[in-house]
């Protein structure tokens, strides 16, 4: 088997000539992803500019340098973030409504003026209004009729209908 030096040079330098190319396009390639990638991430010209300059001039070690230095967060992420803290403010902001009928309702109304869905109940005692499921008032401490109190005495509980049969006289 011959062995020719001119062959083994034109291998070697198809060889140069691929991996040349390729390194090139690897370069430009990072090149047009670190441009299109900075161009999601920041609105800042100059930003734009020198994370370019940086990939394209230390190619690697430029890549490894924009990679740490870019914002962690895209300009669409940042967006989607913001409308959801505005639907959350908005959630908290908006007027009641009507489990009936979903019409809205004054935070004072008792009952639904469209479908006369209860809304609120009066306290017995101060006559604030409380939500349906409270069993206790917030503003006196009286608890809702017909609900379990705790360490209540026998004179505690006797004490209101003493007072009903009295009035019946």
């Amino acid at each position: 088997m011959n062995f020719d030096a001119s062959s083994f040079r034109n291998l070697i330098l198809i060889l140069s000539a691929w991996g040349g190319a390729f390194i090139a396009a690897l370069w430009l390639s990072l090149v047009i992803w670190t441009y299109r990638d900075i161009r999601q991430r920041s609105h800042d010209p100059l930003a734009r500019i020198l994370a370019i300059l940086v990939v394209s001039i230390l190619f690697l070690p430029g890549i490894v340098i924009y990679l740490i230095l870019r914002p962690s967060s895209t300009l669409e992420d940042e967006y989607q973030q913001s409308l959801e803290e505005e639907a959350l403010l908005q959630a908290i902001e908006e007027p009641e409504l009507c489990p009936g009928c979903g019409r809205k309702v004054k935070e004072d109304w008792l009952v639904c003026p469209s479908c006369h869905t209860r809304l609120k109940k009066a306290c017995h005692h101060c006559g604030r209004l409380l939500e349906l499921s409270w069993n206790l008032c917030p503003y006196c401490a009286t608890p809702a009729p017909g609900m379990r109190r705790e360490n209540i005495s026998i004179d505690e509980v006797i004490q209101p209908i003493e007072t009903k049969v009295d009035d019946k006289s």
